[in-house]
């Protein structure tokens, strides 16, 4: 597929491409986040490749394409470093890019978020078997899988985190498969692992179904800790997070190959602001606006920041917006379950 992309690409005038990242305020995070899109670069020799971050991190998206458009790049191809197409991909990132476009007259192609792909399932499925490399007293007939989502107000999202779930557990072989998620809908991580246990299964995998390190990825750590220490009869196993993995990047490449082709179609048939979905109704027709300016390249860290997250600066008032952004306070819509018990509400108590 790469000779082809290349083909493709170098058959075009000044087009470049930019990937567009979440950003963190763990500078490993956003290094891993650098790693990544340096290895996509070195897969496209002579295409300029950049990249942007939605909030917290520099260089934010407009100035990423300035970058582009200081070495006569005339089209961009944008893809949403997003594993699921929730208010991210399908509001904010399109609003500052479609805000840049009519500024500057600069073509950008929006590509698709990532999605369920083939690929990511086999990088999801290496990571769960390296976590259970180990010897283990338990059959892979009495463990159970937990894939935590990172969780959001979009429950189109949030069902693809279980699609992914019931993928691995087939692909693999679990007695068992759950869902759980670090934030916004539920159940979260803590309260959901709690009820799993009742299930019997002594050996549990909790795998984070995220690309890179940060505040919510240690935040599924320490939760994960604290059920294995009060509960010591069980195996609780930590797996890694997709990371720079090789299938990462070739999804990547088939996310750019797929704009180039015009094929960028997303779910609309369950779009909860294009279809009337049941609970959901008052948000169709909201409007494409971005809620991220006031955390654009905001660069918030602490001393803890140069290595993976632990999760300790959470506890510090000036990283208060770990948790506020959980619970929409800069402006997205208002999630309707967020008092949930297995839910948000656990994170503010």
């Amino acid at each position: 597929m790469i000779s082809g992309l290349l083909d493709k690409l170098h058959s075009e005038t000044n087009i470049g491409i930019l990937i567009i990242g979440h950003g963190s305020r763990n500078v490993h995070a956003s290094n891993e986040f650098a790693e990544l899109v340096k290895s996509i670069e070195l897969l496209l020799p002579s295409v300029p490749v950049a990249y942007g971050y939605l909030e917290f991190s520099r260089p934010i998206i407009s100035e990423a394409l300035d970058t582009l458009r200081d070495i006569s790049v005339t089209k961009v191809i944008a893809i949403p470093a997003m594993l699921f197409a929730a208010g991210h991909a399908k509001n904010d990132i399109p609003s500052v890019l479609n805000a840049y476009s009519a500024r500057t007259g600069l073509e950008i192609i929006y590509g698709r978020e990532l999605g369920i792909d083939n690929s990511l399932i086999s990088a999801a499925g290496e990571r769960i078997n390296e976590a259970m490399t180990s010897p283990s007293s338990f059959e892979l007939s009495e463990t159970l899988l937990v894939v935590v989502g990172r969780g959001s107000s979009d429950p189109d999202a949030n069902s693809n985190v279980s699609k992914i779930t019931r993928m691995l557990v087939e692909a693999i072989g679990f007695a068992w498969g759950d869902t759980v998620y670090s934030g916004v809908t539920f159940p979260l991580v803590e309260p959901g692992l709690r009820h799993l246990l009742r299930l019997g299964f002594r050996r549990i995998i909790v795998f984070p179904y995220f690309l890179f390190s940060g505040v919510l990825v240690s935040r599924i750590r320490r939760y994960v800790t604290e059920v294995a220490k009060d509960n010591p009869d069980f195996e609780i196993v930590n797996a890694g997070y997709l990371g720079n993995h090789p299938k990462v990047r070739e999804t990547f490449l088939t996310r750019i190959n797929e704009a180039l082709l015009g094929d960028t179609s997303m779910n609309c048939s369950l779009c909860k602001y294009r279809s009337n979905l049941m609970g959901f109704e008052k948000e169709v027709g909201s409007p494409q606006e971005s809620h991220h300016d006031h955390v654009e390249g905001s660069m918030q860290g602490c001393e803890l920041c140069e290595k993976e997250c632990t999760g300790e600066c959470e506890s510090l008032d000036s990283n208060k917006i770990a948790i506020d952004h959980d619970h929409h306070s800069h402006g997205h819509s208002h999630y309707p379950h967020e008092n949930h018990p297995l839910g948000p509400v656990t994170l503010r108590s």
